[in-house]
């Protein structure tokens, strides 16, 4: 690396680093990060685990990993190199004693310590407390930690108390992945630097808007963790609600950390409150029954291996979202997300408003509204749908749909696309906090969606069935339909 692109080398510490996260995302995205070129030369990578392993039995495992998740031949000149980074220490993280073998393998003198927390919540405390024993952290030390960052508020507070003990705000890095994603990002310039979108993103132009994040797969072997807490906490209270943040924010100062929150958190602070009052007209939850995806039969929720039959736990919610500030009066935010949806889908649509007068009527009785569709995966890419002549010599002016397609893939065909972990990892190891949540909007974000829980703890009814395969309960649909609107379900091709 030249000068002007180098940071600090790291010791970046994964706690976890045999378990499903560590293989599945972070050693398959330090990976790719090597491939480009993007790690510094003198950064160490240490797995800490319970598993009695040496250094060459460990790199092994990430050997494996890599074939079985890269979905790319390995680089051996990059294997030869990302492999010699990496060194194990065998730990029981409950035992605070334990943590003084880090003492052996940390450089904070030369390099920036980074304690990445790719284990469950009821071990950061142990972890904090065991790194504040040792004497390994200073100043420059970070740590990274990965949803849930609680169940609900109570917990969320506990865990970040536990956490400020040892780190200060500046330190903790918690991570959403979608942040990392590049049409995310890319919110920020299509919304602040065209002026054709600056000007029109408001109440004035803007019908309503839709959110959708569907999944193909049902809860892969996560029964315990699942049931206990739902779709609606597991990608709503931080997947949606960040991606609602980054549509719906007023414009920052500049593009520093602190000046993207603060805009984020009023959003944040702006949604109408759901409660038990309101919460039937404004809600749906959906669970999952025996269906079929991609030709092939999967089983419903309360099917699944060490399925509660009894279980009422929501895999699919609906919500219709209001934000109470100047810019979002009256523009509903259609928010759902959902396990064993007929396609794997994050977009956002972006409904204008109809044109008052119609001068096309031969073609369409009522104009249809344009649209702007941001997909975020499969692939990545910007839609415009816009009415368009269809070409001809004949008389009469007739018009059809057409979409303006901005396929990130195509447009930048020379430029590699990383996935969201890989953007947050290095940033995490830059020290750069701009992409990561802070603790006010994690806890600002609970205080909304503990409303909803409270609501839905007294009402009597249960999740409304869907098959597996399509886009969730009929309910969804009637609660878009109320308000004479359809959600956004085209295929991907």
């Amino acid at each position: 690396m030249n000068e002007k692109t180098a940071f600090k080398p790291c010791d970046l510490v994964i706690f976890g680093a045999l378990g499903d996260l560590s293989r599945r995302k972070l050693l398959i995205s330090l990976y790719r990060l090597e491939k480009a070129n993007l790690i510094e030369a003198d950064t160490r990578i240490v797995g800490i685990d319970q598993h009695e392993w040496d250094d060459p039995g460990f790199v092994e495992i990430i050997h494996n990993s890599l074939q079985e998740f890269l979905n790319e031949t390995i680089d051996e000149e990059i294997w030869a190199r990302y492999s010699a980074r990496f060194s194990y220490l065998k730990m029981d993280l409950t035992q605070l004693d334990q943590y003084q073998r880090l003492r052996s393998v940390i450089n904070g003198s030369s390099r920036v310590m980074v304690n990445y927390f790719a284990v469950a919540p009821f071990l950061f405390t142990n972890i904090c407390q065991g790194l504040a024993k040792s004497g390994v952290l200073n100043e420059e030390s970070r740590m990274v930690m990965e949803k849930p960052i609680g169940h609900d508020l109570k917990s969320s507070k506990e865990i970040n108390d536990a956490v400020a003990e040892v780190f200060s705000e500046s330190q903790v890095f918690r991570i959403d992945h979608y942040l990392g994603k590049e049409t995310v990002l890319n919110l920020l310039a299509l919304r602040f630097a065209n002026s054709i979108f600056t000007t029109n993103w408001n109440h004035n132009t803007i019908d309503h808007i839709q959110i959708t994040v569907a999944e193909e797969v049902g809860i892969e072997g996560r029964w315990d963790y699942f049931d206990k807490t739902g779709q609606l906490r597991d990608m709503l209270q931080n997947h949606l609600l960040q991606i609602l943040t980054f549509v719906a924010m007023e414009p920052p100062v500049n593009l520093e950390a602190q000046s993207i929150r603060n805009e984020k958190i009023k959003v944040l602070s702006a949604l109408r409150p759901i409660t038990r009052e309101n919460a039937k007209q404004k809600t749906v939850r959906g669970l999952y029954s025996a269906g079929e995806i991609n030709g092939k039969p999967v089983p419903g929720y309360l099917e699944e291996e060490g399925a509660n039959t009894e279980s009422t736990t929501e895999s699919f919610v609906a919500l219709k979202v209001a934000i109470d500030n100047w810019r979002w009066a009256g523009v509903p935010f259609y928010l759902r997300t959902g396990k064993r949806m007929k396609f794997k889908r994050t977009e956002i649509v972006v409904n204008f408003k109809q044109q008052p007068h119609n001068i096309f009527k031969e073609s369409f009785a009522d104009l249809p509204s344009n649209k702007l569709i941001i997909h975020l995966q499969p692939r990545e890419g910007v839609e415009i749908q816009i009415l368009n002549k269809i070409p001809g010599i004949d008389e009469n002016i007739k018009l059809q749909k057409t979409k303006l397609d901005l396929s990130f893939s195509d447009i930048f065909k020379n430029s590699k696309i990383f996935g969201g972990y890989e953007k947050l990892v290095l940033e995490a190891m830059r020290g750069n906090p701009t992409l990561f949540l802070s603790r006010e909007e994690i806890e600002q974000a609970w205080t909304w969606i503990d409303s909803i829980q409270d609501a839905w703890a007294h009402m009597d009814a249960v999740p409304a069935p869907y098959a597996a395969g399509t886009w969730g309960p009929k309910a969804a649909d009637k609660l878009i339909a109320r308000d004479e609107r359809a959600w956004e379900e085209e295929p991907e091709e």
